[in-house]
């Protein structure tokens, strides 16, 4: 969420830091905050995806 903040920004929208400090992964019902979680990701290439443009329109 850190990296699509910064990008917003960067890209001039107004993110309020207000708004940021509600932002909470933990919004799901499965998500254990208590727990610990072990995740094994493959070893892929590239990075984060760049954020999607608003005015165009997602083809179905």
């Amino acid at each position: 969420m850190d990296a699509a903040v910064t990008q917003l920004r960067a890209d001039g929208f107004d993110v309020r830091d207000e708004d940021v400090a509600r932002l909470s992964p933990f919004v799901r019902h499965y998500i254990n905050m208590l727990g610990r979680y072990s995740f094994q990701l493959p070893d892929l290439p590239g990075g984060l995806r760049s954020l999607r443009d608003p005015d165009v329109v997602d083809e179905e």
